[in-house]
């Protein structure tokens, strides 16, 4: 049976909370100590916003760990996204504080990675008619364990993100927006892919505040204290989802995900460790921002028949370009930069963050 672990942790006690969260897991059944591990932060948005990004203890808890059990061959593999900078990302975020601290290697696999063809030996649901000429992914992840680090939010497109969606900046290149329409079933198939070139996959995920609405940028943050640590990338995520407030079941990922033996996705056949989650249920909606209306419209919309134009050519900087105008120049100002001033001066994670 797949086993979630999940802790109620305070800024006091979260290093050791996530080293006991590591335990419970059992991360030593999933990860080969003669083995590489990678570690795959989130950064969602390049500005500081909670429930949106990895935090700097979940990083260095990561770390500690791993370190405490033998695992020394550590490294970090950031990738960009159109409207997140990994460079801003790291200082903004405090990652560069642990990267120096313990002296961690840094990889941007949009320019430091050899990508190489890959022929997957499961089938595949979407990905091989996306990428006509084949599927290109990082050579550099072959033979490691991978670590993944989300944080417990919403997202427009897939109405959850977390453990499954953190691989789709690492595996897939510049050009993976192509597959938005299918972002489920890319999802199912990149999970596919990990567990073939991967030694071992584990996720620990950060719910200190979890965030509801529009995500992965334009939340609605909410104070939860929670830590969700699993070998099982489908499991974590079915868990995390219930939290928000969705049947897991009823997303199509994880659903595919839980019907392709890929993971467990249904509630009643995991084992969670820690608190009752029926106790937990912060009845999130995604909902809808600007940018998320024009999107809807082209990806899965009356217009999705004309992507190849809008999306396979030049004309994609537009919509690049209006994505970092709302984000960065028109949300962000107006309401984020708010939400993040409050954050750091009266939460206590906020007060937490300040400390790195």
């Amino acid at each position: 049976m797949s086993k979630v672990v999940v802790l109620r942790t305070t800024p006091e006690t979260v290093l050791e909370d996530i080293d006991r969260a590591f335990q419970l897991a059992e991360i030593d059944r999933e990860f080969s100590k003669d083995a590489p591990t990678i570690i795959k932060p989130n950064i969602s948005w390049h500005f500081l916003y909670p429930s949106s990004n990895t935090t700097p203890w979940q990083f260095e808890g990561t770390v500690l760990s791993l370190q405490k059990r033998g695992y020394t061959e550590l490294s970090v593999v950031e990738n960009n996204t159109v409207v997140t900078n990994p460079y801003k990302g790291e200082k903004l975020l405090k990652f560069d504080r642990v990267i120096e601290k313990y002296n961690l290697p840094v990889y941007y696999n949009f320019k430091d990675l050899k990508w190489i063809k890959y022929e997957p030996e499961g089938e595949l649901l979407i990905l091989p008619r996306i990428y006509k000429k084949g599927i290109y992914i990082p050579e550099f992840f072959f033979g490691k364990n991978i670590i993944h680090l989300p944080t417990v939010k919403t997202h427009i497109y897939s109405t959850t993100t977390g453990s499954m969606k953190n691989a789709f900046g690492g595996l897939l290149n510049t050009k993976r927006h192509y597959t938005h329409t299918w972002i489920h079933e890319t999802l199912v198939d990149l999970l596919t892919i990990q567990k073939e070139i991967h030694t071992g996959i584990f996720t620990l995920m950060d719910g200190t505040h979890i965030g509801c609405g529009p995500g992965p940028r334009t939340l609605e943050p909410h104070e939860a204290d929670l830590i969700l640590a699993s070998s099982d990338s489908v499991a974590i995520d079915a868990v995390a989802s219930r939290i928000l407030g969705f049947d897991p079941l009823s997303i199509k990922y994880i659903r595919l995900a839980h019907e392709k033996g890929l993971g467990t996705g249904d509630i009643r056949e995991i084992e969670i460790i820690g608190e009752d989650i029926e106790e937990i249920n912060f009845n999130c909606k995604v909902g809808d921002n600007l940018a998320s209306m024009v999107g809807d419209l082209l990806w899965f919309g009356p217009l999705r028949g004309l992507q190849w134009l809008f999306f396979h050519t030049p004309l994609v900087y537009l919509f690049v370009f209006g994505s970092y105008f709302f984000h960065d120049l028109l949300w962000y100002p107006t309401k984020g930069k708010k939400v993040a001033r409050d954050y750091l001066e009266h939460s206590k994670w906020g007060k937490l963050f300040n400390k790195y």
